[in-house]
């Protein structure tokens, strides 16, 4: 049977005395040392039980030891001894519950001589009960009596180290809702039970002393940032407040766990912890001065005065939760004040006895209730969410199908506090255990939630108690018979008896200490005096190696993100940050500094970083990353080799043409690549840490090798070499060959898509370089052959050695490339070079207007066309005006060609934001989140109709002839409406989801439309009938483009796809953008397809006999392309970061595209406005007047005006 009790540990003043500081010797009395293990039970060369956490010296005594020139005084509560509580955590996750009795103790006289200490000097010395159970209030009261019988007048029958072992060997841990036991202490009767399991978690403290020190307000702010795994850090003057605090905290999120790192009381000496840029909970004396730290990001939890601070903005729980979580608990803390206008007797029984169990002084109830209204409040806000579980290898959750849900349910978008928290490692952690449970229904969330829908009372879900449990006693047949009635009374607490290799290693260090070699002479049969590692014990050995790690994570931790916070001006290669980094990387032959490294960018990255370097930074990591990988391949370390290779493909940097380009590509001059016996060990790796055991094995096993895969292709590895290695692994797991095929497509397709965007870069493939496209990046040309600037020379000269190069290796990608295109004049990355624009821009003149009015964000910009309303012989003044809406609820109609005076109306009547806007000869239309469409005349701006029936936020508005509006909304249903006679005339198409984008052929009669669904509709509303559901895309579909038979789509799955209309297949997936694909366009006069996502790209694509390729990319724009409008000789680009285009198609084609063939590389950047700092939501052009306007955040429009002579 397991034991109630692991441990009896004493801690304090050792007989090697060292600072905190790793100063050794006596320094003072004002000065904190460490603290040592000095006894135990178990002894520590028990064979059957393991050692005991080699960091529990250090955490039972927090500040250190301290010693004084007197000790307990009655008179002085600052001697009095301290009883407190802590929680270790281990490497699995597991908790290790501590109870400690502090006090001052004398000296022992061996030590005191042998360091000088003043005699009859006092230190902390701490005793511990340590157990697997969070049983607080047993292990307390126990280690409170054993600290009484030791110092009571009175003594004990036993001697107090046989009563310890007793209790220790002898105490078993009772069966959970079944045992009792009963044990004693001399003469104190103690008890231990724990509740049933299939109840709440056990716990043993009080939540009374958390609900005093934070209001209301407070706590729920605690508990959002705990939910949402933020940096929590609570401070208090009081060691137990701080362990109950946390503990509590842990309980309220139930059914939940805390993932991540748990200090509840945190050592002084570790405060550089808080400098952690992963997610923690720590607890910190007060006393500890932490204004030296940045504390970004960091939620301050103050017990002492109810505060909590913190630089980023917690999001708050939404409506309705927040009310009625608030309300309850308030409920509970106050019910006199929150039941004072209920009736004390009568009609509300309900009440009544509500109050009178709320009114007792704070129990065990409260507890359980404040548990309850917790446990409440998730049954509420995750409703339901048991339809949205999926068993798949990639997905365990439809997050976005559940926010859609609720939604729809409170009338809200999607709240920021639940989106965070369905993607915490909490959230998850709760599914995985729920699909990997045998069945049994034991989840207290689904039975409070199933109970709730019942009406049945929430206490149903607690197991009742059982009538009668089996009382175990524990009893000591040794007392009053040992000794004959002797008593044993102590003046300071005993130590226990030392063997006999204890005693000479004790008597070793002290000699050392005082310089006493004559004892050595003398005993010549002794082994010679050996202080420091080798004299250590093994148990000291495995906690020194413990601080050592921690304290060089700490450090490197602390030195990446000073690294990553180094200025513009500043050099990473020659700063402190980096040779130190080096230096720990180099120096440590265990790998603890390299390993160390890449673990610590890993919880940078999981803690939301978005890992983007600057182009110094991003030399740095990376000759950082290659000596870790080298030292590690030394020492055969393949799991930092993984590591490394892991975050080498989410780092980053952007170039002057906004490209990305990942730190993994520059590692494939590491041979480790080229070894199958790696790529096989990192393949069992994924396998064995796969989230989905029970998917199909040839399905999982193929999901693993993609994964290789993609790290095969993001360093560069030749096709063929890949795909042996992958081919191996394959067969060695007989997948079948339908999976062959798969995956060989797969790496070809991923592959082709490298070569495309960068080139052919490894050192194998000189001979296939003229089959690659050039790199998007020529700079890349410097990255793999220049000499770096020297480096730090602080202390390390061999800083340097580490950017040496070999130039026998290869030449740049882009020198490669030069003649790939034969002599045209188009540059690396499909763009018109410099010389070429200054020709025929020199005179050009460039205006850009700021058009001032809405007092919001503008969140639609239309522009009037000359097909719009009409304008067959160009005497319509209103073509070519803009119209916006905004989030000021306003409509207004701009004239561009009144300079100083262009706002021509202002259109009034929406009560929320103003989504979509078109418009025809006399008409404007608009559509709003207040789910109404309005019609206005446009010259009078009277307000015609307001069409009702949508159920949700309109998101497209269209004119059309006959007086006729088609519109859509996120209802997810297009309706037609007929102006004159303000009816909806017919549903004409429905989405399972809300529609973002939709098209409308007048001539023919066919709509398209799609949204979040991911899935295209395509209905002929002329016959009442769908036409196709086109299925493809993974993900929510933004943009939508028909010509003719043609249909294209980009999503957000970063692809874009062809169908065709009448068919309703797929003749096409375009995939070669790093984004969601934002907007699409076709070409009429080309027949081709242009693409924008938010890498910041714009790809030209055209149709050739073998399908459609990418012809060329443009890197002008360094932000999300918002917009796309192709005329016959003119493009109109904008995007997110306020920057526009303007493309143009000469007559006479320029360079040797002519001879290729190509005709969308003929497109040819005319001019770009000068950039101003602003966010735009939302572009529109008019192409005949070569205008673009932008729509900014900040309320204003942006128009910009080429004058162009043609």
């Amino acid at each position: 049977m397991a034991r109630m009790f692991e441990y009896f540990v004493v801690c304090g003043l050792g007989p090697e005395m060292r600072t905190v500081d790793g100063n050794k010797g006596y320094h003072g009395m004002r000065v904190f040392y460490l603290s040592s293990l000095l006894d135990q039970y178990p002894p520590d060369n028990h064979s059957l039980y393991p050692p005991a956490p080699p960091q529990l010296p250090t955490c039972v005594l927090p500040a250190g030891v301290e010693l004084y020139p007197s000790g307990f005084d009655a008179n002085d509560s600052s001697t009095f001894p301290r009883s407190y509580p802590i929680v270790l955590t281990e490497g699995d996750g597991s908790k290790i519950y501590v109870s400690c009795v502090a006090f001052r103790d004398p000296v022992s006289e061996d030590i005191a001589e042998a360091y000088r200490i003043p005699a009859n000097s006092f230190a902390d010395k701490c005793i511990c009960l340590v157990s697997r159970s969070p049983s607080f209030g047993v292990l307390r009261n126990a280690l409170e009596e054993l600290f009484k019988l030791c110092f009571s007048p009175t003594g004990s029958s036993k001697p107090l180290w046989d009563v310890i072992s007793h209790m220790i060997s002898n105490v078993p841990l009772p069966t959970p809702g079944k045992d009792r036991v009963l044990f004693s202490i001399e003469n104190c009767l103690l008890s231990v039970e724990a509740p049933p399991k299939d109840g709440l978690p056990h716990v043993d403290i009080s939540f009374q002393p958390l609900v005093q020190c934070l209001d209301a307000d407070n706590l729920l702010k605690l508990f959002t940032a705990v939910l949402l795994e933020r940096r929590v850090l609570l401070r208090s003057n009081k060691y137990s407040l701080l362990t109950v605090a946390s503990e509590a905290i842990c309980h309220l999120i139930y059914p939940f766990r805390w993932q991540h790192v748990y200090i509840p009381l945190l050592f002084f000496s570790g405060v550089d912890y808080i400098d952690a840029p992963t997610p923690y909970m720590m607890g910190l004396h007060s006393a500890v001065d932490t204004s030296h730290f940045a504390m970004d990001g960091v939620v301050v939890v103050d017990l002492e005065y109810n505060r909590i601070s913190s630089s980023e903005e917690i999001p708050p729980i939404p409506e309705p939760e927040l009310s009625s979580l608030r309300g309850e608990i308030l409920k509970l803390l106050y019910p006199n004040v929150m039941g004072i206008d209920q009736m004390k007797a009568g009609l509300v029984n309900s009440s009544e006895q509500y109050l009178k169990g709320c009114n007792k002084p704070w129990g065990e109830d409260h507890d359980l209730q404040l548990r309850l209204i917790f446990l409440k409040f998730f049954a509420s806000i995750l409703g339901g969410y048991r339809n949205f579980l999926e068993n798949t290898v990639t997905h365990a959750f439809n997050t976005q199908a559940f926010l859609k849900k609720r939604s729809r349910l409170t009338n809200q978008p999607p709240d920021p506090m639940i989106t965070q928290f369905l993607e915490s490692h909490g959230f998850l952690d709760y599914l995985e255990r729920g699909i990997d449970s045998d069945g049994n229904n034991n989840n207290l969330l689904d039975k409070l939630q199933d109970t709730i829908g019942r009406g049945q009372n929430p206490m149903s879900i607690l197991p009742t108690a059982v009538a009668e449990t089996e009382i175990i006693t524990i009893s000591d047949p040794d007392v009053g018979i040992l000794g004959s009635g002797a008593k044993y009374t102590y003046d300071r607490f005993p130590s226990n008896i030392r063997s006999e290799e204890q005693e000479e290693k004790r008597k070793q260090i002290l000699a050392a200490a005082r310089g006493a070699f004559e004892y050595i002479k003398h005993a010549p049969s002794s082994p010679s005096v050996q202080v420091g590692k080798d004299s250590l014990s093994p148990m000291e050995r495995a906690a020194e190696r413990e601080r050592m790690v921690l304290d060089i994570q700490v450090k490197l931790q602390g030195l990446w993100l000073r690294l990553l916070k180094l200025g513009a001006t500043d050099d990473p290669l020659s700063s402190f940050e980096y040779g130190t980094i080096l230096a720990l990387i180099e120096s440590d032959a265990e790998g603890i500094g390299g390993s160390g490294f890449v673990e610590c960018i890993r919880e940078h990255i999981h803690s939301g970083w978005h890992c983007q370097l600057t182009d110094e930074q991003f030399i740095a990591v990376k000759e950082l990353l290659k000596t870790a990988i080298n030292r590690a391949t030394s020492r055969n370390d393949v799991s930092t080799i993984r590591d490394a290779l892991e975050v080498s493909a989410e780092m980053y940097k952007k170039d002057s043409n906004n490209v990305s380009d990942y730190v993994q590509r520059h590692l494939i001059s590491l041979s480790i690549w080229e070894e199958l016996r790696f790529w096989e060990v990192y393949f069992e790796y994924l396998m064995e840490h796969s989230s989905s055991k029970s998917a199909n094995y040839a399905a999982l096993v193929t999901t693993q090798l993609i994964l290789v895969a993609l790290h095969m292709a993001g360093l560069g590895l030749v096709d063929t070499d890949a795909w042996h290695m992958i081919e191996t692994i394959a067969e060695k797991n007989n997948i079948g060959y339908k999976q062959f095929i798969k995956l060989r497509g797969f790496l070809t397709h991923i592959q082709q898509i490298r070569v495309n965007y960068w080139g052919i870069s490894s050192v194998k493939a000189q001979s296939m370089l003229s089959h690659g496209l050039s790199s998007p990046r020529p700079k890349d040309s410097m990255d793999e052959n220049q000499q770096p600037a020297e480096a730090s020379v602080i202390g390390r000269s061999w800083v340097q050695s580490m950017f040496s190069r070999d130039s026998s290796r290869a030449t740049s990608f882009g020198r490669v490339h030069k003649g790939a295109f034969n002599g045209t004049s188009v540059n690396e990355i499909g763009t018109p070079r410099k010389q070429d624009l200054t020709a025929g821009q020199k005179k050009l003149q460039t205006n850009v207007r700021i058009l001032r009015g809405h007092s919001g964000a503008i969140t639609a910009v239309h522009c009037v066309t000359r097909r719009e309303v009409w304008d067959l012989v160009g005497d319509r003044e209103d073509a070519g005006f803009f119209i916006s809406g905004s989030t000021d609820c306003m409509v207004k109609i701009w004239d561009p060609s009144i300079r100083g005076s262009e706002l021509r109306a202002t259109l009034k009547g929406h009560t929320r934001t103003v989504r979509a806007i078109s418009s025809d000869r006399g008409k404007v239309v608009s559509g709003s989140d207040d789910q109404s469409v309005i019609v206005w005349d446009k010259q009078t701006s009277q307000l015609l109709e307001e069409l009702k029936g949508h159920d949700a936020q309109v998101s497209c508005v269209r004119m059309l002839s006959g007086e006729r509006v088609l519109t859509a909304a996120h209802d997810g249903t297009v309706k037609m409406w007929d102006v004159r006679t303000d009816t909806c005339v017919a549903t004409v198409g429905r989405c399972s989801s809300a529609v973002l984008c939709m098209e409308y052929d007048d001539s023919t009669g066919i709509l398209a439309a799609a949204g979040r669904d991911a899935v295209a509709n395509i209905w002929d509303i002329r016959a009442g009938r769908q036409m196709h559901k086109l299925l493809g895309h993974t993900k929510w579909i933004r943009s939508i483009r028909m010509v003719g038979d043609t249909l294209i789509t980009g999503s957000d799955d970063w692809t874009a796809r062809v169908w065709s209309v009448s068919r309703g297949t797929c003749d096409a997936v375009l995939a070669c953008h790093a984004g969601p694909i934002l907007c699409v366009e076709y070409s009429m006069s080309d027949r081709g397809i242009i693409t924008g996502s938010t890498d910041g790209l714009l790809r030209f694509w055209e149709n050739e006999e073998g399908g459609i390729r990418c012809v060329k990319n443009v890197t002008i724009h360094s932000a999300p392309i918002l917009s796309i409008n192709a005329g016959e000789h003119w493009l109109g680009i904008g995007a997110a970061d306020n920057s526009m285009s303007l493309f143009h198609r000469p007559q006479e084609r320029l360079g040797g595209f002519s001879s290729t063939g190509s005709k969308m590389a003929g497109w040819q950047l005319y001019r770009t406005p000068q950039r101003t700092v602003a966010m735009v939501r939302c572009v529109a052009s008019d192409l005949e007047r070569k205008r673009i306007c932008s729509g900014g955040r900040n309320g204003v429009l942006r128009l910009w005006e080429a004058t162009i002579n043609i």
